[in-house]
């Protein structure tokens, strides 16, 4: 199937197999949850463990803007999908 408005994405899609997730999700009881649902998650997909891993860092640092006592209040997951990388 065709992406409609190419225009619109972010990067060029790509056939090239991401294998390696890293799933975003809300804690529970989270005060975003009535925005989004209790069950929001996200999953971005690299090319390599090493690519993920780097991303993982980035992403649960602490904000350079957070306030002192501030909790991430995302939950990240190491995630795989190794037919991804064979192809299948």
């Amino acid at each position: 199937m065709g992406i409609s408005n190419p225009h619109n994405l972010a990067h060029t899609p790509t056939l090239v197999p991401r294998p390696y997730g890293l799933r975003v999700s809300l804690r529970a009881l989270d005060p975003f949850a009535t925005l989004c649902g209790a069950d929001w998650q996200r999953t971005h997909w690299y090319t390599s463990a090493v690519e993920r891993d780097a991303a993982l860092q980035e992403m649960s640092r602490k904000h350079e803007y957070s306030r002192p006592g501030d909790r991430p209040a995302l939950i990240f997951t190491k995630v795989e999908n190794l037919a991804a990388s064979r192809g299948l």
